[in-house]
Formats: C-alpha cells, sequence, structure tokens
C-alpha cells in the first residue's frame, strides 16, 4: 500500500488537563483503575479456566470478552499513564495510527461478542432442549475466531485508508489517546472515502449488532414471560440480566460517540465519555459478572478455600 508523504511526525496529545497538579492525581487514579482491571478480568479468565463447572458456552464467550477487555485498556492507558508522568504529551505518528488500529479492533470485536453473548442467551432461554446443539463446542470457537479476524479485518481497513490521507496543519489532538474521529478532523485531505466507510460500518457494527442484540432480548423477554413460576421466572432473568446491564451501558456510550454525522461532534464531550467503554466498562465487567453470578461466585469461594488449605502448617 503506498502511504502518502507525512510532514507531521508526531502528534500532541492533551489529554484531559493541563494541569500539572490533577496531572499527577489522574495518574494515581487510572494506575489504580488499570490495575483493577487487569486483576478482575484476569481473575475472571482464571477461575472459568480451572473450575469444570464454568467449562460452558456462556462462559467461553466471556472469557473472550474479558480478554477483549484487557487488550482494549491495555492499548490506551499505559501510554496515557507515560505521559501524564512525564510530562511529555507527543506520540510518533505512526505510533498514533497502531494505537488507533488496536482500539478500533478491540472495540469492533467487543461489540460482535456482545451480540453472539445475547444470542447464547437466547438460544439458552428459548431453546433450552437444542442448547447444547446449537451451542457445541466447535461452533463457539469458530464464532470467537470469526471475531476477532473481523474485527482486525475492519480495523485494517480503517487504518489503511488513513495512511493516504496528508497531516500538514495542526498535530494537536484533543484526546487522551489516538481515536478516528480526532484524527480524521486534523487531516487536511479530503475525508470523504473515510467518513463514507465509517458511515457504513457504523451501520453494519453498531446498527445491526445493537438490533441483533435488541431482537434475542425480545425473544427472551416473551419466553420469561410464558413461565409460569415465580422461581423460574427469577433464574431466567437472573442468566442474563448481566449481559443486558454491560449491554446498555456499552451499546449507548458507543453509538453516542461514533455513530453520528461528523458535524455533530464535540471532542471535549466525547473523550469524556470515551472513558466510560474504553477504561470504566473494562473494570466494571468482571465486577457484574462476579458480584451478579452464583457460579462464579462459588468458584472464587472455592479457590480461595483452596488458598488458605495450601497456607495451612502441616
Amino acid at each position: 500500500m503506498e502511504i502518502k508523504n507525512q510532514s507531521v511526525k508526531e502528534f500532541i496529545l492533551l489529554g484531559l488537563t493541563s494541569s500539572p497538579g490533577l496531572q499527577s492525581l489522574l495518574f494515581g487514579v487510572f494506575t489504580f483503575v488499570y490495575a483493577t482491571a487487569l486483576t478482575g478480568n484476569l481473575l475472571l479468565i482464571f477461575l472459568i479456566c480451572t473450575c469444570r463447572k464454568l467449562h460452558t458456552p456462556m462462559y467461553f464467550l466471556l472469557i473472550n470478552l474479558s480478554l477483549v477487555n484487557v487488550f482494549s485498556i491495555s492499548v490506551t492507558i499505559p501510554k496515557w499513564l507515560q505521559t501524564l508522568w512525564s510530562h511529555k504529551m507527543a506520540i510518533s505518528f505512526y505510533g498514533c495510527v497502531s494505537q488507533m488500529f488496536l482500539f478500533i479492533w478491540g472495540l469492533i470485536t467487543e461489540l460482535l461478542i456482545l451480540t453472539f453473548m445475547a444470542f447464547d442467551r437466547y438460544a439458552a432461554i428459548c431453546h433450552p432442549l437444542q442448547y447444547t446443539m446449537i451451542m457445541r463446542k466447535e461452533f463457539c470457537v469458530t464464532i470467537a475466531v470469526a471475531v476477532w479476524v473481523t474485527g482486525m479485518i475492519h480495523s485494517s481497513v480503517h487504518t489503511g485508508l488513513l495512511l493516504q490521507l496528508s497531516f500538514c496543519n495542526s498535530n494537536i489532538i484533543n484526546h487522551f489517546f489516538c481515536d478516528f474521529p480526532p484524527l480524521l478532523k486534523l487531516s487536511c485531505s479530503d475525508t470523504s472515502l473515510n467518513e463514507t466507510m465509517a458511515n457504513a460500518a457504523d451501520v453494519i457494527f453498531g446498527v445491526c449488532t445493537c438490533g441483533l442484540t435488541l431482537t434475542s432480548y425480545c425473544f427472551i423477554l416473551r419466553a420469561i414471560f410464558r413461565i409460569r413460576s415465580s422461581e423460574g421466572k427469577k433464574k431466567a432473568f437472573s442468566t442474563c440480566s448481566s449481559h443486558l446491564i454491560i449491554v446498555s451501558f456499552y451499546y449507548s456510550t458507543v453509538i453516542y460517540t461514533y455513530i453520528r454525522p461528523t458535524s455533530a461532534y464535540s471532542l471535549d464531550k466525547d473523550k469524556m465519555v470515551c472513558l466510560l467503554y474504553s477504561v470504566v466498562t473494562p473494570v466494571v465487567n468482571p465486577m457484574i459478572y462476579s458480584l451478579r453470578n452464583k457460579d462464579v461466585k462459588e468458584a472464587l469461594k472455592t479457590l480461595t478455600l483452596k488458598g488458605h488449605l495450601l497456607k495451612k502448617p502441616r
């Protein structure tokens, strides 16, 4: 691919504040947030892998969700922490493009995983007798591979088109990482093709995945309301409530940021909303699935008990 000559060799990330005092505070806060996200997601992955009771399709998809959470937050936060610590806000041109590529990859992958998690809940509640046949191991593995590959291909297309643009004016990015909308605003080339492809991606990966997820939950709710026993309804609701909370939170923030005309972008507001799905979501996801999930809590208790037994002197 031919890459246009770039007069801009590096970008300046403005972050959330220019105050040195607040930057030091943010460094401490987001170091804790990043450590919490890594610990929560990696612990959840470890619990699912070591507890045989959790070797089900739902938890296999949850492993992928936790992996993409670790992946996504590790793309943005470490670089931001480095700039907060050193007070050097510069990032190289290709470092910036690489960060954008990896972030979009994680973003699309997470959208697709959440959609297939909704399908998993639909199959479990609406077709319980056929569930093991529908969500067989080969199907789940194929879906997981396809989701990650699709996210990578989609990100590659946007990154390739971005590399065809020229950046010859300002190099200041009003964000805490290199995201697609602020980078597009800095280009001095014609960005109509980029915007067209972005709009197409919004429809395919934003509107369609959201529509499929909502459709799955319409069928799920209809099936739940047909259950006669209150205990059965409560159990059915509990199996999908955690996922529904995460989906509602994630889709609302992503749709606000990306599925709008470029003229409506407000970078000051967008970077604050971006914190919700790029930083807060990876922290909240493992907490919601562990605190609201009986099987995960039991696995955690078993792991803790084994740890205490190993520490006892013989």
